[in-house]
């Protein structure tokens, strides 16, 4: 596929260096590194890899971060909080070359691994209490105390610190005390103990969990440079792809239509690719229609909406109805505000259901006007 790509690209004059492959971990094996070639890339390194760990903890021992704050262009609110990101570059080398490294350290990476890690500080502090339970506490030789002492403390880990204290109690001795003169006491020995997280050690624990590595050849210098925060911002515009699969893989398109010839499959494959373009064109018109105005338009339940979709303006005018004649096309009934609002949004009128040759007013300043 990357030569294909290369050779597509090539075609229409964009020679290596004039895009960026964006890619997840599945990239990172050394024939796909190889093929891709001089062609720039970013790329996630699988967390299986020894590099990974390596500049992870380069990262986190250096402690020279660069604070990039939130990417998220929609806050996801008070439950939900957006991702604060953090990068440090530096280096690894994949099979014999070297390529830069953006360790990412992010508030909201992987939270598996941040529960696992929760999950072991439990698991440390119930292993400590019940070896410590083993252990008498009290003893009637000073030395035995003290040797108990070393072993409750040879206890501790990476997560959890051991301390243990010997006291000297006085026992009254057993059998009757005399009628006169002081009750006779023997000396004892107790053992205290205290379990306590080694706060340090955890924090670097939680870093690590928190952190993940992207590398690329992109360079740093010249033309189509990138800095490590340009990096990440790359990578994350995957999202942007991504966010059109539901479209492409919906049930009701993949499972309920059946075509026996490729040629037909792939043909159904550039609707789908035409029909999604125009989705996401009208959304854009949408939005810059309200960024231009300030203004909102009727969101779902009544609510007001700075990020207009598709589906919600579909929905909006889907009580518009025309009929139409051999001659004419007629609006069965006027429209209200909100069809009106969605309309102008779009740079249209009612004129769009009636007149075949209406035109639309361009939302996006320079930009060409089309038909409606």
């Amino acid at each position: 596929m990357l030569t294909e790509i290369s050779r597509l690209m090539a075609r229409h004059g964009l020679g290596p260096g004039a895009f960026v492959y964006v890619t997840d971990s599945a990239m990172v094996t050394e024939d796909n590194l190889q093929a891709v070639g001089p062609n720039r890339f970013v790329t996630r390194l699988p967390a299986n890899y020894k590099e990974c760990d390596l500049a992870i903890a380069r990262a986190v021992d250096a402690a020279a971060w660069v604070e990039i704050g939130a990417l998220a262009e929609e806050t996801k609110g008070k439950l939900r909080p957006c991702a604060i990101y953090k990068v440090f570059e530096t280096q690894v080398n994949l099979y014999g070359k070297d390529y830069r490294a953006v360790v990412v350290h992010s508030t909201s990476h992987d939270r598996r691994r941040q529960k696992k890690l929760d999950k072991a500080v439990t698991a440390s502090e119930k292993k400590i209490a019940a070896e410590l339970a083993k252990l008498p506490k009290h003893y009637f030789c000073e030395a035995d105390a003290k040797a108990a002492a070393a072993t409750a403390e040879k206890l501790s880990g990476g997560l959890h610190s051991v301390s243990a204290s010997v006291r000297e109690v006085k026992v009254r001795r057993r059998g009757r005390p005399p009628k006169n003169g002081p009750v006779p006491m023997d000396t004892q020995y107790e053992l205290d103990f205290k379990t306590s997280v080694n706060t340090a050690s955890l924090e670097k624990e939680r870093s690590l969990a928190g952190c993940f590595v992207l590398i690329t050849n992109v360079p740093t210098t010249g033309d189509g440079a990138m800095d490590a925060t340009g990096i990440l911002r790359t990578y994350k515009g995957q999202y942007g792809v991504e966010s059109d699969f539901a479209f492409l893989k919906d049930p009701l398109v993949v499972n309920d239509i059946f075509l026996k010839k490729p040629s037909r499959i792939d043909a159904l494959g550039m609707v789908l690719i035409i029909a999604l373009m125009a989705w996401r064109l009208m959304e854009r018109s949408m939005r810059a229609h309200v960024e231009n105005t300030k203004a909102t338009l009727p969101g779902w339940d009544r609510k007001e909406t700075r990020k207009p979709t598709f589906y919600m303006m579909t929905w909006m005018i889907s009580k518009i109805i025309v009929a139409k004649t051999p001659t004419h096309r007629v609006l069965l009934s006027s429209l209200g505000s909100t069809e009106t609002a969605y309309l102008l949004a779009l740079g249209l009128d009612s004129s769009a259901f009636t007149n075949p040759k209406s035109f639309c007013t361009p939302i996006i300043p320079g930009k060409i006007t089309a038909k409606g």
